[in-house]
């Protein structure tokens, strides 16, 4: 039961943590002319003709400037603000409403990057209190400060205050995933942790597509959010809830079948006792002690976090190439909802290769593999552009972008398993958190209109054939223990790549006399 709750609220985080592309989405937009709607030929006489940044972009009418008095004797910006044609997405969205267009354009990469830092920021500083409060009140205190900062997100009135709260909306709703997932590890036996943790990714997955159609139905970001945030702290309120009642309900039943059965008294009393330990807090003197200089010596467990951390960052940073790799080179960007889907679906895709792989081949082998598959992607891409057809570019991008997202599910996955419990949630944090830096090229790349793409991929696709290199260092986490402590986990070391054969009867041995 605790394990199908923990599952629920990942479905409306998406809402949450997934929203970013549908608030920042620039339609197309002019400047606004007088009348309705302006006929082609008013626009034409009114708005300049601008060249396109692309290679293979011929260009198009200004979107930020016009011409004066409507004769073309000189353009000036829009004084009377824009109008948009929105085809996709949501019909109100920070973009459509602040009119961040064109001189105020550079805000929506600010609230892009703003928000990838408050998740950064949010599984650095509450993976660290989980270790140090508690799974459960880390959880409560990070759910609180969800429904607060969704509230001030859905009122602002200002760009500046609106990144400001999707700040801190986003450190907040990192620190419930980050504890929901590593509390749900901690609940599974070795040979479920794998089961559990790809329903909870496709759970995810459905929260991103269920996230799609709200924002149809809706057509404003102040709705979107504000379902989201009252649907998650619904659900993790109910979750709590349930954990604090649990333990009366359990004792009531049990007492009311000894009233029936004396035979039960002593089965009664162990699975009160049993559901005591669980449900009470344990004593400080019996937490784990956390030995900071023994943590800083701790040669092997800072290696796995190097490479995980390492994998993560470039997982998570190319991604960003393979979906815009076709607008780049050919300067005909997909639509919106291609884009979306095929990063959703690749997501869901990517968790059903991890269940079905991962348990008969090792965690190791298929992070292998998974790298592998996205540096020979980027290889292809990059060396053999000028030859692919339209068709070779898309199934090499989306084998790109499924390997991907392969390797960053898998790393997460990897690194909660082989840290020991004192410092789960800072070593998961930290690699979530190095995931983000990844991303952050992203709206980067954005800011420049993409420029240099070319040789931001060359560098993640050299980083990404040093990665699988270095997960060669890796141990073996299949079907094994979580570890508890410091020095359970630096027994966690990479198993032998071959073997060496042993005789059960040596040639020289010295025969038994008996025999």
């Amino acid at each position: 039961m605790l394990i199908c709750l923990s599952l629920l609220p990942n479905l409306f985080l998406a809402f949450l943590l997934s929203s970013d592309p549908l608030l920042t989405l620039a339609s197309p937009h002019h400047c606004r002319l007088p009348g309705p709607s302006p006929a082609p030929q008013v626009l034409n006489a009114s708005l300049p003709w601008e060249k396109g940044g692309r290679v293979g972009d011929s260009g198009g009418l200004s979107q930020c400037k016009q011409y004066i008095n409507g004769t073309q004797s000189g353009v000036e910006n829009c004084d009377a603000g824009w109008d948009y044609n929105v085809t996709e997405g949501l019909r109100i969205n920070i973009v459509t409403e602040w009119d961040l267009v064109c001189g105020q354009y550079w805000l929506v990469p600010v609230e892009e990057v703003s928000f990838i830092l408050g998740v950064l920021t949010g599984c650095l500083g509450l993976g660290f209190a989980a270790d140090r409060l508690g799974r459960l009140k880390t959880l409560l205190t990070s759910l609180t400060l969800s429904v607060v900062f969704g509230v001030l997100v859905c009122v602002s009135t200002s760009p500046p205050i609106f990144i400001v709260m999707r700040f801190c909306l986003a450190a907040a709703s990192a620190g419930v995933y980050l504890t929901l997932y590593i509390t749900r590890l901690e609940l599974c036996d070795p040979s479920l942790r794998l089961l559990v943790t790809m329903v909870a990714g496709l759970t995810t997955v459905s929260g991103e597509l269920l996230l799609l159609g709200v924002a149809l139905s809706c057509q404003s970001w102040r709705g979107l959010l504000g379902r989201g945030t009252t649907r998650a702290s619904q659900v993790c309120g109910n979750h709590v809830v349930f954990l604090c009642r649990s333990f009366h309900e359990t004792c009531c039943l049990l007492f009311e079948n000894v009233s029936a059965d004396a035979s039960n008294v002593t089965w009664c009393c162990d699975i009160v006792v049993v559901i005591a330990e669980l449900d009470s807090e344990p004593s400080p003197s019996t937490y784990p002690h956390l030995s900071f200089p023994e943590l800083v010596h701790s040669r092997n467990i800072w290696k796995n976090i190097c490479v995980l951390g390492f994998t993560s960052f470039i997982s998570h940073g190319i991604s960003h190439c393979y979906s815009s790799f076709r607008g780049d080179v050919r300067g005909t960007a997909p639509s919106f909802y291609w884009t979306y889907l095929l990063s959703v679906c690749a997501g869901g895709g990517a968790w059903l290769l991890l269940w079905a792989t991962v348990n008969r081949c090792g965690r190791r082998g298929i992070l292998l593999l998974a790298m592998t598959m996205t540096g020979l992607a980027s290889l292809i891409l990059l060396g053999l552009v000028e030859y692919l057809s339209e068709t070779a570019i898309t199934v090499f991008s989306v084998m790109g972008l499924f390997s991907s997202q392969a390797a960053a599910s898998l790393c997460v996955l990897f690194t909660a398993e082989i840290m020991p419990t004192i410092i789960r949630g800072s070593g998961v944090g930290t690699v979530l958190a190095l995931g983000c830096v990844g991303r952050l090229t992203s709206p980067l790349m954005d800011l420049r209109n993409h420029y240099g793409y070319f040789l931001h991929h060359v560098v993640y696709s050299t980083l990404a054939l040093l990665a699988v290199l270095s997960i060669l260092l890796l141990p073996e986490s299949k079907r094994k223990p979580l570890p508890q402590t410091l020095a359970d986990g630096e027994q966690y070391r990479r198993p032998p790549l071959g073997r060496r054969r042993r005789d059960n009867v040596p040639l020289l041995a010295t025969p038994n006399p008996e025999t």
